[in-house]
């Protein structure tokens, strides 16, 4: 005799077909066209979870690892769209419950539910024989149902129940698979949408990159600059090579011509620098000023008739004329030898 059962009633399959070792889910619906309904079956722990997702079992994997579950498709034969065969005595013993559900295919792009579905059922029969030993009419609750677990088979101490459940899912068999701990049912996580271009800056025109700074190149040593030569060897100290190198251009005044520039050591330009012209003798190695008789050292001519400091001698203005312009034509003369002859020595020491 079958049991109907009602959302939420249980049937002791031990009562109801004792010493019945293996049983047949029959799964049945009538829908329109275009409609794919597929039945499944979830291998569940004490903790309601599958142990892995070999225990999920439907139309890609119809086996459960231990063999005891598996699934007929439609082969069986009658009204039953779908048949699960459950071998209840080779069910491993961390399998506590075992969960039927079914699951509209692709119903969301189909815009597809559970209130387009017509007589859906479950039930449980003896393979053997073909008896129906219970069923539940599946009835959608709220009609927007896309997946639904119809009913669950569970452990009751050395006993085995069934359970008729009729509880829907809006997410498909996806939502199931999450309830019951699948992972090769969970959606792909979207990919983070690139971000939308800037309209101010798409409209501005294209610059290409500034170029990097330049790098300011190394500043090489300072390379001290040395002083030309004259002839075949360094200048000297005009006044005396024993002095060393001629550092110092100074102004010269000769005593006979007219001042021209020479290079002597920093003593000398020194005392050439510091000295009233117009005559320098080297004495001792340095330019000394010397009297000469009758010549005045500083400043102009004296008076007729004064004697001169130093007693020396007396000329007239018309004398000291003349001596200045024979001076002047002279120097002038020895000036233009000095710059167009040829190299010329003048007091021993090239110039």
């Amino acid at each position: 005799m079958r049991v109907a059962l009602t959302k939420g009633g249980n049937v002791s399959l031990g009562k109801q077909a004792p010493g019945l070792a293996v049983i047949r889910v029959g799964l049945g619906w009538t829908a329109g066209a275009g409609y794919d309904l597929d039945a499944s079956a979830l291998l569940c722990g004490a903790d309601g979870k599958v142990g892995s997702d070999q225990n999920f079992v439907f139309f890609n994997n119809l086996r459960s690892p231990d063999g005891s579950v598996r699934h007929q498709g439609g082969s069986g034969g009658g009204a039953d769209r779908e048949q699960i065969e459950v071998r209840l005595a080779e069910v491993s013993a961390g399998v506590e419950k075992i969960v039927f559900a079914v699951a509209i295919y692709d119903a969301a792009q189909r815009r597809q539910s559970f209130g387009q579905v017509r007589g859906a059922y479950v039930r449980i029969t003896d393979p053997d024989g073909g008896a129906e030993v219970a069923r539940y009419d599946v009835a959608p609750e709220a009609g927007s149902e896309t997946a639904m677990v119809f009913g669950e088979l569970y452990r009751h101490g050395a006993d085995w129940k069934f359970r008729a459940v009729g509880q829907g899912y809006a997410a498909g068999l996806a939502g199931i698979a999450a309830d019951f701990g699948v992972d090769v049912l969970q959606p792909a996580p979207a990919a983070a949408p690139a971000p939308a271009p800037d309209p101010v800056k798409a409209a501005l025109p294209s610059v290409p990159p500034a170029p990097p700074a330049p790098v300011p190149p190394t500043a090489a040593p300072a390379v001290p600059q040395t002083r030309p030569l004259t002839g075949s060897s360094p200048v000297t100290c005009f006044f005396d090579p024993s002095h060393g190198a001629g550092t110092t251009a100074v102004l010269w005044s000769p005593q006979w011509g007219v001042p021209r520039q020479i290079e002597t050591c920093a003593a000398c330009a020194q005392r050439v620098q510091t000295t009233v012209p117009p005559f320098y003798t080297p004495q001792q190695g340095y330019p000394q000023p010397v009297q000469q008789p009758g010549y005045p050292q500083q400043g102009y001519a004296q008076a007729p008739g004064q004697q001169a400091p130093g007693g020396g001698r007396r000329f007239g203005a018309g004398a000291l004329i003349g001596a200045g312009a024979a001076g002047l034509v002279g120097g002038a003369l020895l000036n233009e030898a000095f710059d167009d002859g040829p190299e010329v020595v003048v007091n021993n020491y090239y110039e």
